[in-house]
């Protein structure tokens, strides 16, 4: 049993990997922008930015301080954005990068002393099959999550002989409500139906499918796995 954090664990995939995690009985907490109801059943729910260190910092130390050592973490966080390149502002460019990298930044580093003194660690880092594939009209979300995975690779070398292993997930096409409100606002390049019929396996995938791959990764078993970029995706991108 370990004491694992998740960022983004309010909703969607996030959600579903912290409770893969807490019914394979790990201590979970959630970093989340949004409030969570997800602390009635078990899970530490954390409100905190994950672009704000002083608050990521104050949230690791509350899950000291309930729970104990960090062993394992999640960065789920993630804020997407579509805009044509040549409109996208440096503001917007700014924002969906400190989201979906520098959240990740700020999150390993705040974790990464207990890890150490442990001489034992798991990082997972949620990238986007957009990495491989790239998406129009998602430039800033596309670079920032390709971003995520070079820093998975070079950290990998840099940690494993500290007894830290870390991976990295890029989901493919997973229904979740953001996927829906995309859908809604005709940002898909088509419909959800089109997709799956494009997908191999021919079905969208879930948010428990993602929560499988972490909670694998997670483990003793996946002790000599790492600087990996597992692809959960249906077989779109391989």
């Amino acid at each position: 049993m370990k004491n694992a954090v998740v960022t983004g664990g309010a909703s969607g995939i996030g959600r579903s990997i912290a409770e893969r995690l807490r019914a394979d009985g790990h201590h979970v907490a959630t970093l989340d922008l949004n409030p969570s109801d997800t602390d009635s059943d078990g899970t530490l729910a954390l409100t905190a930015d994950v672009t704000d260190r002083g608050a990521v910092d104050a949230a690791i130390d509350t899950v000291r301080e309930r729970l104990g050592p960090v062993g394992i973490l999640v960065n789920a966080a993630g804020m997407e954005g579509h805009k044509r390149f040549r409109n996208l502002t440096f503001e917007a460019w700014h924002q969906v990068v400190d989201v979906n990298l520098n959240g990740v930044f700020h999150c390993i580093q705040a974790v990464l002393p207990d890890m150490t003194d442990a001489g034992w660690g798991r990082i997972v880092n949620i990238s986007s099959s957009s990495a491989h594939s790239g998406q129009p009209f998602m430039t800033h979300y596309v670079a920032a999550k390709s971003a995520v995975n070079g820093l998975t690779k070079a950290l990998a070398l840099e940690l494993g002989p500290q007894g830290i292993t870390v991976n990295a997930v890029p989901p493919g096409f997973i229904d979740t409500p953001m996927l829906r409100r995309s859908e809604a606002r005709n940002l898909l390049g088509g419909t959800i139906d089109d997709h799956i019929a494009r997908t191999p396996v021919r079905r969208a995938g879930r948010p428990e499918d993602i929560a499988a791959a972490c909670a694998f990764l997670v483990s003793e078993e996946a002790g000599y796995i790492t600087g990996q970029i597992l692809g959960v995706n249906g077989g779109r991108n391989t």
